[in-house]
C-alpha cells in the first residue's frame, strides 16, 4: 500500500489570473458533490478566458492553442449551490509550450488543483511552433508568483 501524497495547500494570492464562476446544479453527480469530470471544464475556462482575450496579446494571428496534458488533484468535495474562484499561474516556458498551475477555491480552501500543458500551434498546419519572444513577454504579468518560468 502506498503511503499518501502530502502536497501543500496552494495560496490563491500565488496566482495572478483570477476569476470567479458559479457551481451550476448541472455540475452535480448523483452524489451530490461536483462530478469529477466538471473541473476540467472549470480549468479550461480560467485557461480560455486568458488566452482568448485579444487584448493579453497571447494569440497572435494564424496561431493557435491546444491542450496536451492535464494533470487534477482533486483536494475536496464542492457542492451546489455556490460561487468558485479560479486560479492560474504560468510555470514554465517550453520552446513550443506554457506549463500553468490552476486552482479552484470555494469558501477559502482549494478544492482542486491541476497542473495544464498547452501547445501553440499553427493553425493552417496544425503544427507546433516556437513560442516568440512577444508572446513570452506578454505571458510575464500571469506567471505565478515565486517562479521561474525559463528555469523550471
Amino acid at each position: 500500500m502506498n503511503a499518501p501524497v502530502r502536497t501543500e495547500q496552494p495560496c490563491l494570492e500565488d496566482f495572478p489570473y483570477r476569476l470567479s464562476d458559479n457551481v451550476r446544479f448541472a455540475d452535480l453527480d448523483p452524489n451530490g458533490h461536483v462530478n469529477n469530470a466538471v473541473y476540467a471544464s472549470y480549468f479550461e475556462t480560467g485557461r480560455v478566458t486568458l488566452v482568448k482575450d485579444r487584448a493579453n496579446g497571447l494569440m497572435p494571428a494564424g496561431l493557435g492553442w491546444i491542450m496536451v496534458r492535464l494533470d487534477i488533484h482533486f483536494r475536496a468535495e464542492l457542492h451546489w449551490p455556490g460561487q468558485i474562484e479560479l486560479g492560474l499561474g504560468l510555470v514554465k516556458f517550453g520552446r513550443t509550450s506554457t506549463t500553468f498551475e490552476q486552482v479552484v477555491f470555494s469558501e477559502g480552501r482549494c478544492v482542486a488543483s491541476a497542473t495544464a500543458i498547452t501547445v501553440m500551434i499553427d493553425e493552417a498546419t496544425r503544427k507546433p511552433t516556437p513560442l516568440s519572444a512577444e508572446v513570452k513577454a506578454n505571458f510575464q504579468r500571469w506567471i505565478k508568483r515565486g517562479v521561474n518560468p525559463d528555469a523550471a
